[in-house]
């Protein structure tokens, strides 16, 4: 099954129920994903290299919120340690599905256990590396801060935490700088002005970004001492936190 251009804001029929990751976006996710968040094919093999720098023998690697695998397979290619297992899970049926299509010869030496799963549902255990990889922002904020605590509780000390988000800034006129530039980085990847607005509406109710604060005190709150962020494209950035 090849991928597909992303075409699903480019009439006046927007997703009425909402924007879910079902088949209908499955499909389209590698170019959605490539030609909406600035920087994603950098982070992606980045991870990979921070993953072989923390992830500690004999230890597992969780990536919650897998989608179709990216992460994974850059940190099962990238991981040189010895008994190590990636645990990658994801509630969408659609997206485990092509997850799974997508790594059949693919990883490494590594190998990936894909799980049909709720990233609220899951216990950590024995973790070296955890990875959410725009995943905490489709989350009711009042959740994230027990599951950033049971990642914490459930990861060895030394272990590193990433964390990739669109963020949102305190000051009106930055917020309004970082999404005038955002919008123009999308015109430049060929979404229509009609697209990038029924997105924005589509995700409105369902991403929920916060502020870079708001992160680096749930952090310290569950026990991660030591935290940065790494990188910064507009306003999509990834943290890494230490136990």
């Amino acid at each position: 099954m090849s991928d597909e251009q992303d075409r699903l804001f480019a009439n006046n029929r927007a997703l009425t129920s909402g924007f879910r990751f079902d088949e209908q976006v499955v499909k389209v996710f590698p170019d959605m994903i490539a030609r909406s968040v600035p920087g994603y094919e950098l982070v992606v093999p980045m991870i990979g290299l921070l993953a072989r720098r923390y992830a500690q023998p004999d230890s597992q690697i969780y990536d919650l919120g897998c989608s179709l695998g990216a992460a994974s397979l850059a940190m099962s290619l990238a991981v040189k340690a010895s008994g190590i297992r990636i645990i990658a899970i994801d509630n969408s049926e659609a997206m485990v599905g092509r997850c799974k299509e997508n790594l059949v010869d693919k990883s490494g030496v590594i190998p990936i256990d894909v799980r049909l799963k709720d990233i609220l549902d899951i216990e950590i255990e024995n973790a070296s590396v955890v990875v959410l990889n725009f995943t905490l922002q489709f989350l009711g904020r009042d959740q994230r801060q027990s599951l950033i605590n049971r990642i914490s509780a459930g990861m060895r000390e030394g272990g590193a935490l990433i964390i990739s988000e669109k963020i949102c800034f305190e000051d009106v006129q930055e917020q309004t700088d970082q999404t005038t530039w955002h919008h123009d980085f999308k015109r430049a990847q060929g979404y229509s002005d009609l697209e990038i607005a029924q997105k924005r509406n589509a995700l409105e109710d369902v991403l929920r970004p916060e502020t870079e604060a708001s992160h680096f005190q749930r952090l310290q709150q569950a026990g991660f001492p030591r935290y940065h962020r790494w990188f910064q494209c507009f306003s999509f950035v990834s943290y890494i936190a230490f136990k």
